[in-house]
């Protein structure tokens, strides 16, 4: 890494010797006019500003940043090594200090006569003599370049706290002073309350509002804009931008960010931070299960109505506290409270479909409801960490969680403890149990929640993953007859009746007990082909209805990744055709995921090769 390091400083040098240019025997010369500050000199990646006068030998002035002599009077702003500006600046600006005010004399080969000069000029300007630059160095800064043309710059004053940005549609309140560069001050707000800004809204210019959206909470910084990014039909408040004005500073310090988030992208839950909590966000939030204290107060968005405070509703005034992923509230506003950090106080707007849909609804809040709740999380335990318990007490720890899961089940909240059981299952990757014993407990219970997750997602209609997931248990024991079970039950639905009846049938093979369980399975199982069978006869109905030789006009049904067959195809190269497909089908794997449209298919051809034996196909 070192060595890296090392390489790259080289490349940097030996690029920097690169652009530096032959300079001769007065090629570029330097009086000092006025003395500056200190010692130290500009360099590469630098900010500077600056103001020059361009003279003749003969003392004409052919150009100009100062106001009394013919110039706009707005000092220019150019960052070294990266700004267009002629050679014989790129080499004198680097020995002049700040409040300096120097000569340079310039040969024609190292200002504007150089081939190579990026910067042009009128065709009667005198680029083909010696000129003097007197050029007075107002200041110079290690900037950030916000913009690649250089076009927008920040200089921090004062770092800021934490990592958080704004960004749409977060809210700020700032101190902000603008000014013309090296001139007046235009707009000005630091007394009184802080200029309070909506991102997204097009309050502000949008390259200075991209720039503030680099700060943090508690940085101040300088915002150097060229003119062209602040044109007054892009925002609307008005700043009062001179028309004269090139290049514009604005001093900013940002007092306050108030977090808004779409918390689920659809805007049907809308959090907003109205005080801010302690610790540093995201790291200090209840993200993972944890009991929770808070206060809240419930509103109807239409009307304003509170149906709910627990401040004065719970005896006593005492704050409510419940434990987070076992649905104790309603979804949105939990999901809104483990991004909030403690003490923080926030409100969170909610269409009902995250409110009350799906949880029982308080007296006053009428169907279909949009809520507002005010919220402050006073504080929160989070779940008691593995780490240093032996295998006896995280056991202990497993059954508790797995109760709350199964309560959660029972409840209908399959979702949720889904996620009880996941969390289980991710911890016990880590586990390293100490002999045989704690081993073969280990992996049965580790089965069991994974036949849970199962039964989830079989709830979930989710039918594809739950097959999975019992395969997962299949794999290490093959003979499971839980996992047989529920797989069955999965394939059932899925309308592979085969594998269905295979595991079912397997399940009494391997435990005589299990035979009242499989006949159940087998008995809805056929019930539920003989549903299929009946479908599949009337999708295919007047199918065959013509005499033979003769093609129906009823739907065709093609064989999935074949063309359908000429009409004028002979009986027998139609028999053959379907003696084909018949091969295919038989050698062709069980599928593992299916769909409506493809179990229709295989059930209708299953109809067809007993119904209709050899005579005609499947076109």
């Amino acid at each position: 890494m070192k060595n890296n390091k090392n390489n790259v400083r080289k490349n940097k040098k030996e690029l920097h010797e690169k652009k530096k240019r032959e300079i001769g025997p007065g090629g570029l010369m330097k009086a000092v006019l006025r003395p500056g500050e200190g010692s130290k000199h500009p360099k590469e990646g630098d900010q500077v500003i600056f103001h020059y006068i361009t003279r003749t030998t003969e003392g004409v002035v052919v150009e100009s940043s100062r106001a009394d002599h013919g110039g706009r009077g707005a000092p220019l702003r150019m960052v070294l090594g990266k700004s267009k500006m002629i050679a014989g600046w790129e080499e004198g600006l680097p020995t002049i200090l700040k409040g300096e005010t120097a000569m340079l004399k310039i040969r024609p080969d190292l200002h504007y006569a150089d081939p190579e000069c990026p910067v042009t000029v009128a065709e009667n300007f005198p680029k083909g003599e010696d000129l003097f630059f007197e050029i007075e160095l107002l200041d110079f800064q290690k900037v950030k370049v916000l913009k690649d043309d250089l076009g927008v710059t920040k200089l921090v004053l004062r770092d800021g706290e934490g990592w958080e940005t704004p960004r749409a549609p977060y809210e700020v309140n700032i101190w902000i002073t603008a000014r013309v560069l090296g001139g007046p001050t235009f707009f000005s707000q630091k007394e009184g309350d802080p200029l309070h800004l909506t991102f997204g809204k097009e309050e502000l210019p949008e390259e200075l509002e991209k720039a503030i959206g680099t700060m943090t909470r508690n940085e101040k910084a300088l915002i150097y804009i060229s003119r062209t990014y602040c044109s007054p039909a892009s925002y609307s408040l008005n700043l009062n931008v001179p028309p004269e004005a090139e290049e514009l500073e604005f001093e900013v310090e940002l007092i306050q960010l108030i977090q808004v988030r779409d918390m689920f992208g659809d805007g049907g839950l809308i959090k907003r931070r109205i005080r801010d909590g302690t610790g540093e966000f995201p790291i200090d939030c209840p993200l993972q299960d944890s009991v929770m204290s808070i206060h809240y107060k419930g509103m109807l968005l239409e009307g304003g109505k509170i149906f709910y405070n627990t401040r004065t509703d719970n005896p006593g005034g005492e704050p409510l506290e419940f434990a987070s992923g076992e649905g104790a509230v309603p979804e949105g506003l939990e999901a809104s409270l483990r991004l909030m950090l403690p003490g923080e106080l926030a409100l969170i707007n909610s269409v009902s479909k995250y409110a009350y849909d799906k949880f029982p609804r308080p007296e006053g809040v009428p169907e279909g409801a949009s809520v507002q709740w005010e919220v402050e999380l006073l504080g929160y335990e989070k779940a008691k960490e593995w780490e240093g318990l032996n295998f006896k007490e995280i056991m202990a720890e497993v059954d508790a969680i797995k109760a709350a899961g199964n309560r959660l089940f029972k409840e209908g909240k399959f979702e949720l403890a889904k996620t009880k059981y996941d969390k289980v299952l991710r911890d016990f990757k880590h586990m390293n149990p100490h002999g045989d014993e704690e081993a073969q407990e280990l992996q049965t219970t580790n089965n069991t929640f994974l036949l849970n997750v199962a039964a989830c997602y079989h709830k979930l209609g989710e039918y594809v993953k739950s097959i999975e997931t019992c395969n997962k248990v299949l794999e290490g024991n093959p003979h499971h007859v839980k996992a047989l079970y529920r797989r069955g039950t999965a394939f059932t639905e899925t309308g592979d009746f085969d594998e269905a009846r295979s595991d079912f049938k397997l399940m009494m093979t391997v435990d005589k007990s299990a035979t009242g369980d499989a006949n159940a399975a087998l008995a809805k199982l056929k019930k539920r082909e003989q549903e299929a069978e009946l479908k599949a006869r009337k999708q295919f109905k007047g199918l065959f209805d013509k005499r033979p030789g003769e093609l129906s006009e009823e739907t065709i049904v093609e064989t999935p990744g074949h063309e359908s067959t000429e009409a004028s195809i002979t009986q027998d190269s139609k028999a053959e055709t379907l003696e084909k497909s018949e091969r295919v089908e038989d050698a062709t794997a069980p599928p593992q995921a299916t769909t409506p449209i493809s179990r229709l298919f295989k059930v209708g051809h299953q109809f067809l090769r007993q119904h209709i034996p050899g005579r005609c196909a499947i076109l």
